[in-house]
């Protein structure tokens, strides 16, 4: 009983983990099909092995015989060779410094550094990132709270910027999506924010370009994917929506029986006055209600009325019998 209550416990705090979580789950960097590392691997492997035979044999060469210095020398060669040669792929961009000083922005392609002087610090991906963040139990104007689910597209422009400004920008993108969002839903209805969803997307995106442009980072769009409102207020909503149907479908319906009447009262001399104007609108609405529905109208008809002189002739003649 003791495990089974553990777990539980253990199964309400990751629960309530997920339910108030400001951060989504999986990691925003880039993922995907990566580009494998296995070319540039080799390049530095053959070159290492080019350069240590080249010294190697130039030196057997020149001394006649091969000695554990020329060795020595041959692999910190290599060495320096591997060291100094760097490839980039397409879509990088390599921060260079020099003595702890930005120097420059390398690749993509091949491109040498100068050993132990210079450093490639950071590999850039200038390709378009995919951004996930969310806003929960946020309260808008009208104190409702929403989940809202958006998508942030986005890439590196600058790289000596991207280094240089901020020291994570993935998470400091992220984070300014993720407030700029809390602070539009703050400043709107919760209707506004469920109706103009577009106008919120390019809200987002004028907000997020002004505050990363110094980072060296552009904005490609932010799209609102989802907005959840509480259960009790959509039912509220729901009902509101019904009402204001059922009001239009009223006054739809009060203009056409203005329409109807007007034309009636141009009829009144061609089917004989007021009273069979009247007759002629009650006989429409009868047959619209038994054509719509599957009642039964009774009428009250004069056709009754013959029967009742027999009947009360019938009663007094019984009266009359019983009497004598």
């Amino acid at each position: 009983m003791r495990a089974r209550k553990s777990t539980a416990g253990k199964d309400e705090q990751a629960t309530s983990g997920r339910k108030w979580r400001l951060t989504p789950d999986a990691p925003t960097e880039t993922v995907g099909e990566r580009a494998s590392s296995a070319g540039v691997f080799l390049f530095s492997l053959v070159l290492f092995l080019l350069t240590f035979a080249v010294v190697l044999t130039a030196g057997w060469a020149f001394a006649g015989a091969l000695t554990l210095p020329l060795l020595a020398v041959a692999m910190v060669a290599a060495l320096l060779v591997i060291a100094s040669c760097h490839v980039a792929q397409e879509w990088e961009k390599v921060v260079v410094l020099r003595l702890g000083r930005f120097n420059r922005v390398s690749g993509p392609g091949l491109f040498w550094t100068i050993p132990v002087i210079e450093s490639n610090v950071m590999r850039v991906d200038t390709r378009m990132r995919v951004t996930a963040f969310y806003a929960e139990e946020t309260l808008t104007s009208d104190l409702v709270p929403l989940n809202v689910d958006a998508v942030l597209f986005w890439h590196v422009w600058d790289a000596a910027a991207a280094c240089n400004e901020v020291g994570d920008f993935s998470r400091a993108v992220e984070m300014a999506a993720q407030t700029a969002l809390r602070e539009a839903i703050g400043r709107a209805a919760a209707a506004e924010v469920s109706i103009r969803r577009n106008q919120l997307d390019r809200e987002l995106k004028k907000v997020l370009e002004e505050k990363v442009a110094p980072w060296g980072i552009a904005i490609l769009s932010v799209e609102v994917r989802d907005i959840l409102l509480p259960k009790e207020l959509q039912e509220t909503m729901s009902l509101e929506a019904q009402a204001e149907q059922r009001k239009k479908a009223r006054i739809i319906l009060i203009e056409a029986e203005h329409d109807v009447y007007e034309m009636l009262d141009e009829m009144e001399e061609l089917v004989g006055g007021p009273e069979a104007v009247s007759r002629l609108r009650t006989m429409h609405l009868l047959n619209e209600s038994l054509r719509e529905g599957k009642g039964t109208v009774v009428i009250p008809s004069a056709f009754a009325e013959g029967f009742n002189d027999p009947a009360t002739n019938a009663a007094d003649i019984l009266k009359g019998v019983i009497g004598k």
